[in-house]
């Protein structure tokens, strides 16, 4: 099994969250662990999810240069995974199987891809294993 986890969007945004110190740093833990260990895993979604998020919704919005400088600094040596027909065709199948959004589905699909064992994400169904990937709410 591998030692390789995915990294979902919300841990990226939760890393910026003033509101939850607890939330907060574990999210940065997992982030700061994943390029020390060279062992975290993004995809392409990530990145597109973070940027719309950071420079929209944050209570203090990311700056364009700030953004930059955060993708090149911390997702790009994580991003492993870009779409493909491949990954669409595997999304499509779990769509089907297990019932996720389509996004959702290219989320795990992405993590599947990159031989990943886990997938940490808040909005997912927390211990469900698919495939070989195991989903773990990190914040539980």
């Amino acid at each position: 099994m591998s030692d390789r986890f995915f990294i979902d969007t919300n841990i990226f945004v939760y890393s910026f969250d003033f509101s939850d110190n607890e939330k907060r740093e574990r999210a940065r833990a997992i982030i700061s662990n994943s390029l020390k260990e060279s062992t975290g895993v993004i995809s392409n979604q990530v990145v597109q999810e973070f940027i719309n998020v950071a420079t929209r919704k944050f209570e203090t919005p990311l700056t364009t240069e700030d953004c930059r400088t955060y993708v090149e600094k911390i997702m790009v040596p994580l991003w492993e995974v870009s779409a493909s027909p491949a990954l669409i065709i595997e999304a499509l199948e779990i769509k089907e199987r297990w019932k996720y959004s389509f996004y959702d589905s290219m989320i795990i699909s992405a993590a599947i891809m990159a031989n990943c064992s886990i997938l940490y994400s808040e909005d997912l169904h927390s211990s469900q294993q698919i495939q070989s990937l195991e989903i773990v709410n990190p914040f539980e």
